[in-house]
């Protein structure tokens, strides 16, 4: 689940402006590696919540040197380049370009300057680490930059969310996605109703949800790993647990319901908060907003969890949502609880309960507290275990080649891509 703040976060350190572009890098062990490079262009940080961005790129860079490319609007004068290898991710490298704020406003420089410093980049830091690359597109406000400008073999979209329904869109963002999908080889949507919508515009347009880490999310259901203190003072009550951005697609009145309905129910917001402000949250004595917590953290988090909600408001923001906690949370093992997204319906309605109203959520959770339905826990782990990121990242590639081969020999793409399965849901 994403949440663009557009654009990125301003930073508030900053090195002093030089009149070039300053460059910060820390330094490079990118192994050799003879595969296509992937430059993607992200509306998300690296370092934000680790999420379907970081989840797929992390996998591909297994086996593809990867340019993370993010923008900020920062308080300089003239563009400022940080590089520097991702923790734990020695074949991605992240690129933060900081752009002057006071030319944000100017779409043609601001098109133009993220081009000119990617170029420099890969000419001097970068050289011969990114030829000829597959860009990787999630921020549809950079096609203008640098899609058929960087000598690329392919154009892959990731649509991952309906960006332009989120609060703070920019007003060009419709009319750039339109663009990009013109020029994508191949579109990925992370729902199906966003697959739906786009089909007509690109039909090498497929449905890839979102996948899980049973692995990591597993570990919630083993002895080895302790309850995290968070949850432990809690001192055994019902713990009904959220992770995940806190922002305007959270429904409050559903929470503040939540928390009336029962004095010995704990409800536990575990995330950051985004484009809302934390004053105005509700007030209860046992409802908890703990703020964000490291991904290596979730298990132990979700281990205490009596119910795991998704506690989403009906609205523009969530009309197209397919929540990526979804899996996490059945990974794990918990009883699912969720407010009636459409996508949710679709996908997990035999796992999850849906509830329609707010009399109806409190009522699923004080079923799944009182006798946790083992039937759909056990659904949920095997959903979980059919749709892992590895898993999708494999079908993704089978996708990928079938528009790479057919640009080397010059024929149709559309035998190749109709023969590629598709995960879907079961």
């Amino acid at each position: 689940m994403s949440q663009p703040p557009w654009p990125l976060a301003s930073t508030a350190m900053l090195a002093p402006v030089a009149p070039s572009i300053p460059v910060a890098r820390a330094p490079h062990s990118l192994p050799a590696d003879e595969s296509i490079p992937i430059i993607a262009f992200c509306h998300l940080g690296w370092d934000w919540v680790w999420q379907r961005p970081q989840q797929f790129l992390s996998r591909f860079a297994k086996r593809h040197r990867v340019l993370f490319v993010e923008a900020y609007r920062s308080e300089v004068e003239a563009t400022r380049v940080d590089l520097r290898n991702a923790e734990g991710h020695p074949n991605v490298t992240v690129m933060q370009t900081h752009l002057p704020s006071s030319r944000w406003e100017d779409g043609r420089f601001i098109d133009a300057e993220r081009r000119r410093v990617l170029r420099a980049v890969l000419d001097r830091e970068l050289r011969g680490r990114f030829e000829k690359p597959l860009l990787w597109f999630y921020d549809p406000m950079a096609v203008t930059s640098f899609a058929r400008q960087l000598n690329e073999r392919a154009i892959v979209y990731d649509c991952m969310d309906e960006l332009s329904q989120f609060k703070g869109a920019p007003p060009a963002l419709l009319e750039r996605e339109r663009k990009l999908l013109e020029v994508a080889d191949v579109v990925f949507c992370g729902g199906q109703k966003m697959r739906k919508k786009r089909l007509p515009l690109n039909a090498n347009t497929h449905f890839f949800g979102t996948g899980v880490d049973c692995d990591h999310f597993g570990a919630a259901l083993s002895s080895n790993v302790d309850l995290a203190p968070e949850i432990a003072r809690f001192g055994g009550a019902p713990v009904l647990g959220y992770f995940g951005v806190i922002d305007e697609r959270i429904d409050y009145e559903l929470l503040t319901k939540l928390a009336d309905a029962r004095s010995d129910w704990h409800v536990v917001m575990v995330g950051p908060t985004a484009k809302v402000d934390p004053v105005e949250f509700p007030k209860r004595r046992n409802l908890h907003f703990i703020g964000g917590r490291p991904y290596a953290q979730l298990p132990a988090l979700t281990k205490g969890f009596s119910v795991a909600l998704m506690p989403f408001a009906l609205n523009a923001a969530t009309e197209y949502i397919n929540p990526t906690k979804a899996l996490e949370y059945m990974a794990a093992g918990r009883p699912v609880v969720s407010t009636a997204l459409d996508e949710v319906k679709f996908n997990f309605g035999n796992v999850a309960r849906v509830a329609k109203s707010h009399e109806e959520f409190i009522q699923h959770c004080t079923s799944e507290i009182e006798s946790p339905s083992k039937t759909r826990i056990a659904r949920g782990r095997r959903l979980a275990l059919e749709n892992t990121w590895e898993a999708i990242v494999a079908r993704m590639e089978q996708h990928i080649a079938a528009v790479l081969v057919p640009a080397e020999i010059g024929t149709s793409t559309s035998p190749a891509t109709a023969k590629v399965p598709q995960l879907a849901y079961v």
